[in-house]
């Protein structure tokens, strides 16, 4: 029996675990992946206080796995397949057992929307849905495409502008939907913007060769024949709270108040899974320092 359960290892549940360890708690943090969640997978990470110079995701994830360890919380890597929210007693189903606690926290964020386009799937890993992190390096000197025009998708655009020779930006609206300093970054680089646009499809074999790209205001496709380049989609989110039918959503995502309650007793939400206005690592870092203090109390 555990004090408190913590599902999901990104900074809001990593924060969560280190707060309720210091106040005592039995504490466990459940992660289906890698502690960092999302952050995690990114080329850099911005704007959040007091980051190392040249911070990437992978540097910052492993700093925050070490100050939790350090700091006395236990973490279990396995994917969560069920909860019992409602009762005094908490069950969480996972691939690898369950746990029962006394109060239960949900952090476990959300996951990169795909597209639904043709030819997604098929291509996956083959130049298509890539990561810019992890993949950049290997279109080094080669054509990528951004789907997104949003800061996450705009910054991940300027981390491939570094390596790639040519690096275009599919985004629906007419304009970019990043931060001011982004867009001057942009405009200062070697990055070509295909605005007021959708990827429609893709296609090829062993690698994409073909993108089909429609306007959004005329309905006319563009093929562009391309064979070999990089297409990294950046194009919003999805809430994990498919697993949490006891609780009422809104937009699929989870209503707290201010103390990260949700509706049932004893049970918290805190980062980008729950109703909020901003969702940075910032705010997840206080969601999972908020929700931590009240379980305590």
């Amino acid at each position: 029996m555990y004090d408190v359960i913590i599902i999901g290892a990104g900074p809001a549940g990593i924060s969560a675990g280190i707060y309720a360890v210091s106040r005592g708690l039995r504490t466990l943090v459940l992660e289906k992946g890698q502690v960092g969640g999302i952050i995690g997978k990114v080329s850099t990470v911005t704007h959040y206080t007091a980051l190392e110079t040249q911070e990437t995701g992978t540097t910052f994830a492993a700093r925050m796995k070490e100050q939790a360890l350090a700091a006395g919380v236990e973490i279990a890597y396995a994917d969560v397949t069920g909860t019992t929210l409602t009762g005094d007693v908490k069950t969480v189903a996972t691939d690898k057992g369950s746990y029962e606690t006394r109060r239960i926290i949900l952090a476990n964020g959300s996951t990169p929307r795909k597209l639904g386009i043709p030819g997604e799937a098929e291509l996956a890993g083959k130049g298509m849905g890539m990561n810019a992190a992890r993949d950049g390096a290997a279109y080094a000197g080669k054509h990528v495409y951004v789907v997104g025009g949003a800061d996450g998708a705009v910054k991940e655009a300027l981390y491939l502008a570094t390596l790639a020779e040519q690096v275009t930006i599919i985004h629906f609206e007419d304009q970019l939907g990043c931060i001011p300093e982004f867009r001057r970054k942009v405009a200062a680089g070697n990055i070509h913007l295909r605005l007021g646009s959708r990827l429609q499809a893709v296609h090829g074999q062993d690698q994409v060769e073909q993108l089909d790209i429609v306007n959004v205001h005329d309905g006319s496709v563009e093929t562009v024949e391309d064979p070999g380049c990089g297409i990294f989609v950046y194009a919003g989110l999805v809430p994990n709270t498919a697993l949490y039918t006891e609780l009422t959503l809104e937009d699929d995502y989870i209503p707290t108040n201010e103390k990260m309650e949700t509706a049932i007793p004893g049970v918290y939400a805190a980062g980008d899974i729950r109703v909020k206005q901003v969702r940075q690592v910032a705010t997840a870092v206080s969601d999972g320092a908020i929700a931590a203090i009240n379980a305590a109390m």
